[in-house]
């Protein structure tokens, strides 16, 4: 393809991601989900589905994020996990994929029971998704590198999914332009309100934080650079009810 087509972080915000695909073009462009579908927003179902139909329908690359490795280790440590994933944006993830007051209805064993019956096709597609992609000069990953590795591609999977502060202040030596989600721009531009992309020492940070009334992001690239910029603003923010 001739040019790569990449959203940034969707957090259940089902409306905007349907905004942001209006602009996607099949015939010319590569798609890609740089990860975390789920948590916060309400329609976290609709995105996990929606992206299911996206890899099958066109090839979608969608990357690992920590929300869906979050998800994924909570089911499987249903008990243990319960209150921090909750407490992260996991009951409206919960919720959706069984039906409102489930968090409250049914223990963390049962809620965790329920969605491994009901979507063993969904999670074995989670299971299955890469953390990075690499496309020309580019590198797409969920959150980030560890630049300190003489090879980046021997990065722990944690970092792919986690890291933060020591990959934004690293020096990029890697040859690749590094493009990540995971943080939101309006705290690496350090206000908390700037949200367009992030641009530094060849590195392209593209969540503008839209389940927190910043903006979604669908970012097309060709090899030499970002030909456009489509910014979807969100005029509602996540707000925990508990």
């Amino acid at each position: 393809m001739a040019e790569l087509f990449a959203v940034g972080d969707v957090h259940g915000e089902y409306g905007l991601f349907q905004q942001v695909l209006e602009q996607f073009e099949p015939a010319t462009q590569q798609l890609l989900l740089i990860g975390d579908l789920n948590d916060r927003g309400k329609q976290s179902k609709q995105c996990f589905l929606k992206a299911l139909e996206l890899v099958e329908k066109y090839d979608a690359i969608y990357l690992r994020g920590n929300h869906e490795e979050y998800f994924l280790q909570f089911l499987k440590d249903p008990e243990e996990l319960f209150q921090s994933y909750v407490y992260n944006g996991g009951k409206e993830t919960i919720e959706s994929l069984l039906h409102p007051g489930a968090t409250e209805e049914y223990s963390p064993t049962e809620i965790a029971l329920f969605i491994r019956s009901r979507y063993k096709e969904l999670l074995t597609f989670l299971l299955n998704q890469p953390l990075y992609y690499e496309w020309h000069d580019y590198l797409f990953v969920h959150a980030g590198v560890d630049l300190t590795k003489k090879d980046w591609h021997d990065t722990d999977p944690m970092d792919f999914l986690w890291i933060r502060e020591p990959f934004h202040q690293g020096k990029n030596q890697t040859g690749k332009t590094i493009v990540f989600g995971h943080t939101i721009t309006p705290m690496l531009y350090g206000d908390m309100q700037t949200t367009a992309l992030w641009q530094s020492d060849h590195k392209i940070g593209i969540d503008g934080g839209a389940v927190f009334g910043g903006s979604l992001h669908g970012v097309v690239f060709n090899e030499d650079g970002i030909v456009h910029d489509y910014e979807v603003k969100n005029p509602h923010a996540w707000q925990p009810d508990f």
